[in-house]
């Protein structure tokens, strides 16, 4: 990798990265010191540390480029990390199969990280798949510091081999195309203000919010389409480019039986207590209840809350659903309380868009969301109904240590929604989900997703819409376990830019289940290994899906690698 003096801007001293992330901030710093000027040269610069992003670099690090990879947070992992969902939304094959090579192993260094260093009950040993937090909602429900220390594994000898370039706390805020190709991108570190030039062959926009489309002039899409623009059954009567999904502020909590960490209550609780959203069709009642719309039916659904994890019969405890740490998994006195993940419906916040706004709503709208989790904590320590017909836990203590913030809620937004490119192929209602493939395939084929002649990878995840901006309720059915397709990775126009987030070209409705955490993982090692092929090859991602011997080669590259490009027929039986 080229240097010419950079500074670096790896904001080191946070003590939110641990062992491996502070490891990494020292080497850089120390060599950063040494020089003076503010350009790097790569073979390719992938913005946003998220799922995708790691995928990403990791498919470009193993197949021998160089890489600069930035992320706007301390941490990278995105949502399974800093955005707090580490209880990762996943098909049920998935201890078996159904993601890519390298996903599966982020899953079993995960686990194995806590059965090499944790000390564990004898029932936790001996479970064929040990789960940390025995959360409803995951396989595997874990802390997300647990998964940053893998990610970090996973990417730290490419770091000290001087092959990766890890700017942490740094945001993409400009870049300079002419024609058809991207040349540079500007970035700018968000503690020091330092800005610095990335100059690479390929680019590839993994942020959270597809923030790099518009910086390169690549043609895009954002919010929800129309039925006539789309053809799908279930898109809106009227396209609204703003109306996009909720985002959620996690925050992590512990249940301590007889103590009381009430916070203050926040300045806006009142409004946030009385708020009864707005949504068509209608909300059972009020946010801040437990009461919710079911999110296939619409219909009000009884929720439960304890947080000593008892349970009736066909009523959900929340408390359990994301439950990241069940102390009976561990020694006795290891874990004073069992720990629990917030992100529910309660806390969806929809009130402002974040995509195509400026600086100072992005931060407006972004600071009501995190008063909306503040406001909800504060229901939960002291209105929420309990079973035994009191009113609230003033024993839940927020966790200000889990997410690396001093105020305890997540360093980033959990995301649902991005700008999407305008691809060469667009996924569509009609390839993926249950009902419209019975309206548009033959009977044969109605059971199954489309068939891709470009696949390179696979996912599977009910298409799930939360409430969105433009004040619409859950839109949540039944899909078929599907295909990434490459022409979905693929700007129409512009050539050395790629999208590995949930910026590729799905639509509002299919967005809906390609956004979860393997799905994203698979589109990122989709994406790197197809910018290492173009490069190896001397060609480009456009041209291996336009030549049939390329794609042929691509394909097998991608199952050399561990990248399944098939569902088998088994789980059709």
């Amino acid at each position: 990798m080229k240097r010419k003096h950079f500074i670096s801007s790896l904001g080191v001293g946070t003590g939110a990265l641990m062992g491996l992330n502070n490891l990494a901030a020292a080497h850089k710093l120390q060599k950063s010191l040494t020089s003076g000027t503010r350009e790097m040269k790569a073979d390719v610069v992938i913005a946003g540390g998220g799922m995708g992003g790691c995928a990403a670099a990791l498919a470009t690090l193993r197949n021998g480029l160089s890489v600069v990879l930035t992320e706007e947070t301390h941490w990278i992992g995105g949502q399974l990390t800093q955005q707090g969902v580490s209880c990762p939304d996943e098909h049920p094959w998935i201890e078996s199969f159904g993601a890519t090579k390298s996903y599966l192993e982020l899953r079993a260094r995960i686990r194995a990280f806590y059965t090499g260093f944790y000390p564990l009950s004898a029932q936790a040993k001996a479970a064929r798949f040990f789960n940390p937090g025995n959360g409803s909602v995951s396989k595997l429900c874990h802390e997300p510091r647990v998964a940053l220390t893998v990610l970090n594994s996973f990417l730290l000898p490419y770091l000290h081999a001087g092959k990766l370039e890890l700017l942490l706390r740094t945001k993409v805020v400009a870049a300079d195309s002419s024609g058809d190709f991207v040349h540079y991108m500007k970035c700018r570190n968000l503690d020091t203000g330092q800005e610095q030039v990335l100059k690479a062959a390929y680019f590839i926009d993994a942020t959270e919010l597809g923030d790099l489309l518009p910086l390169a002039g690549v043609e895009y899409v954002s919010g929800a389409e129309s039925k006539s623009q789309t053809k799908e059954l279930h898109a809106a009567e009227v396209a609204d480019p703003k109306n996009n999904q909720a985002f959620t502020h996690c925050f992590v909590l512990e249940y301590r039986e007889g103590e009381d960490h009430r916070i203050d209550k926040p300045e806006n609780y009142n409004f946030w207590k009385d708020f009864i959203p707005p949504l068509k069709p209608s909300w059972p009642g009020k946010l801040l209840s437990l009461y919710y719309s079911s999110p296939s039916t619409l219909k009000p659904k009884k929720l439960g809350f304890d947080p000593t994890g008892k349970t009736t019969e066909g009523v959900l405890n929340l408390w359990n659903y994301r439950r990241i740490i069940d102390h009976r998994n561990f020694k006795e006195g290891l874990y004073k309380g069992n720990l629990s993940l917030i992100n529910w419906p309660q806390n969806d916040y929809f009130l402002g868009n974040i995509i195509d706004v400026d600086e100072r709503t992005f931060n407006k709208q972004v600071a009501k969301g995190k008063e909306l989790s503040r406001s909800l904590l504060y229901w939960l320590q002291t209105e929420v109904e309990r079973p035994d017909g009191g009113q609230g836990w003033p024993g839940l203590l927020l966790r200000t240590d889990m997410l690396g913030t001093a105020d305890g809620l997540a360093q980033y937004p959990y995301i649902r929604e991005s700008r999407r490119i305008r691809p060469v192929f667009r996924v569509l209602e009609e390839h993926v989900g249950k009902e419209n493939r019975k309206q548009v395939a033959s009977a044969a084929d109605a059971g199954k997703a489309a068939s891709f002649f470009d696949t390179v990878g696979i996912g599977y995840y009910h298409i799930d819409l939360h409430p969105g901006t433009g004040k619409n309720n859950y839109i949540d059915f039944d899909s078929l376990p599907f295909q990434i397709p490459l022409g979905a990775l693929l700007p129409q126009r512009v050539r050395n830019l790629l999208p590995a987030n949930k910026n590729i070209g799905t639509t509002h409705i299919t967005n809906g289940c390609y956004r979860l955490h393997p799905v994203e993982w698979g589109i990122g090692e989709a994406v790197g290994a197809a910018v290492a092929f173009s490069l190896q090859k001397k060609t480009e991602p456009h041209a291996i899906r336009e030549n049939e011997q390329l794609l042929k080669d691509f394909q097998a590259y991608l199952e050399a690698q561990g990248v399944a490009l098939h569902w088998p027929e088994e789980i059709y039986k």
